[in-house]
């Protein structure tokens, strides 16, 4: 591999968390709450444009990563879980609730999301192929993460 391969690679992987020898999407969706002081920082703001440019670029990394592992969406993968779950701490930053326990429901509501995959994430998840299919499943699980955040937080802010 060229080093630029094994860069794609290493961001594929999550920065090696991919490659956790069980439940790799959850070990990905884990390791990137490291990234929590980094969008509080930012503000909701530059968070969601850090996140989008994510997004953007994950799509010729998870597709680079998934030829070079030669499997198709592959769970060693998840730079998809990286930008789904940061999405599901927007509001959290928006509403300036970011507590061990809000980001503790953030991590389930995604996790639930992406791994049950309801409609219309499940359609997307089988039917549209390479980096963009390997990335747009968890948007749609991070944007349904996000809103059931944004609800939860509706609900309990007084």
């Amino acid at each position: 591999m060229s080093v630029l391969e094994k860069l794609t690679y290493f961001l594929g992987v999550g920065l090696g968390s991919g490659l956790s020898p069980k439940a790799p999407g959850t070990a990905g969706s884990i390791a990137v709450l490291i990234f929590v002081p980094l969008w509080v920082l930012l503000g909701t703001y530059w968070s969601i444009v850090v996140i989008t440019l994510a997004a953007i670029i994950g799509i010729p990394i998870c597709g680079k990563t998934a030829q070079l592992m030669g499997v198709h969406d592959d769970g060693r993968i998840v730079w998809d879980e990286f930008v789904g779950q940061s999405m599901a701490i927007i509001p959290l930053i928006f509403f300036a609730q970011v507590t061990l326990l809000n980001v503790a429901l953030a991590f389930v509501f995604f996790r639930l999301f992406d791994i049950w995959k309801p409609w219309p994430i499940r359609y997307f998840d089988r039917n549209v192929h390479g980096g963009f299919g390997i990335m747009f499943d968890d948007i749609l699980a991070g944007l349904m993460a996000m809103f059931a955040v944004w609800a939860w937080l509706a609900l309990h802010i007084a």
